[in-house]
């Protein structure tokens, strides 16, 4: 089938599933709306796909909408649908296993790439020619995404496998800010030497991982992205669903690169509410004018830190998310003021710190009483130079 009469067959598939992109001029459009740019490249291929929730036209999941068009005369085979952190379905807690999750999709199989797996082998990717992969990332270093984009992409690169990615905007990609990591603090939560915040999409990311060569032996993924539509790397884009379990509105995502910080000590950010990431709170917390019980959730929290324990603290419920995006930078006052508060001195920390913030040195900092502007200031050089490589992959105009 030739690719005009194959972009016609798709459109007329998908005519009432999805709005056209001639409709939407001046709307934010992520990268899947562009059916046109990819769905040919899948013909004729046995396809593995990354996804989970978030992956959606509209209100269809990607995974649905490819299921419709290879069930409709269109020759490729979904072999394997891999997910990260979180499951398919976006309703593990943070850090919690994932079993290969048993969906209703015609039996294709389904592998976490989270707990003791964090790459596809050999095996996962037998006989697949294409990877597709669509994940709503935060533009956060710790955020878990990136290290299974990471891991993917070396997957795809040693076992020479194409990866089309199908970019999303960045909620937070608006400023750069916080310290960089460094090699020895490598985890699952920051496997780059870039900042907590880097203001760019998971598409340029991905540009980067392979330019600057962090996939490691020369590896080179062959690597497509299909990019987001009307985006700047100003625009204020509001996410359609909550990317995780404990991020579940605009609020909380604008406040994670800030509060995130916090799973590093001895304070809760809310998990076990409600509200996580929109409040802070520790038993000792002098002023018991604001209090959350954190109790076990399912699918969010499980077994949260001070389950069934008063807490007190401050809640950030009330700041618009106007102002949150008006910031531009990671309010380090939270993790000052509460580090002043509870008066625990080291016993403040626990040894994740260290790997959140990328480095020894900031709990350093904190401990030996450095002013905001003394911190600021120590990752200026760092960022500058971060900022010379980071426009380098750019897709869209800053």
């Amino acid at each position: 089938m030739s690719k005009k009469l194959f972009t016609g067959f798709i459109c007329l598939i998908m005519l009432g599933c999805v709005h056209s992109q001639d409709s939407v001029k001046t709307e934010i459009s992520p990268g899947i709306y562009s059916t046109n740019s990819y769905l040919f490249l899948l013909n004729g291929k046995s396809v593995a796909v990354v996804a989970n929730k978030t992956s959606k036209i509209g209100n269809i999941n990607l995974i649905d909408t490819l299921l419709k068009l290879s069930g409709s005369g269109i020759n490729f085979k979904m072999k394997v649908i891999f997910t990260p952190e979180h499951g398919f379905s976006g309703t593990y807690d943070a850090g919690a296993k994932v079993d290969n999750e048993k969906q209703a999709f015609n039996a294709i199989k389904v592998i976490s790439l989270y707990g003791k797996k964090k790459k596809p082998d050999s095996k996962d990717l037998e006989s697949i020619e294409l990877v597709l992969f669509d994940l709503q990332d935060v533009g956060v270093r710790f955020y878990t995404y990136l290290s299974t984009l990471h891991y993917v992409m070396q997957a795809c690169a040693e076992n020479k496998i194409p990866l089309i990615l199908l970019d999303r905007p960045n909620p937070n990609g608006f400023y750069i800010d916080g310290p960089i990591m460094e090699e020895k603090f490598s985890s699952f939560v920051g496997l780059h030497p870039v900042p907590v915040v880097y203001g760019m999409t998971i598409g340029e990311y991905a540009r980067m991982i392979n330019g600057e060569g962090w996939l490691g032996k020369s590896l080179k993924c062959e690597l497509t992205v299909i990019p987001i539509g009307n985006y700047t790397h100003k625009s204020k884009y509001i996410l359609p669903d909550k990317p995780s379990p404990n991020l579940p509105n605009m609020q909380s995502v604008y406040l994670y690169p800030s509060l995130c910080f916090f799973e590093g000590t001895i304070v809760s950010v809310g998990r076990g509410t409600n509200f996580p990431f929109q409040i802070i709170g520790h038993p000792d917390f002098s002023n018991k004018s604001f209090s959350f019980n954190p109790e076990s959730i399912t699918g969010a929290s499980v077994n949260p830190p001070f389950e069934g324990k008063t807490c007190y603290g401050l809640d950030l419920r009330n700041i618009s998310s106007d102002t949150l995006f008006s910031k531009k930078q990671i309010q380090l006052e939270y993790l000052f003021f509460l580090y002043k508060e509870l008066n625990k001195n080291e016993l403040f920390f626990n040894d994740y710190f260290d790997y959140l913030a990328g480095n020894n040195k900031l709990r350093k900092q904190i401990l030996a009483r450095e002013s905001e502007t003394e911190i600021r200031r120590s990752w200026e050089e760092e960022i500058d130079k971060f900022k010379k490589i980071r426009v380098k992959y750019l897709l869209y105009p800053d």
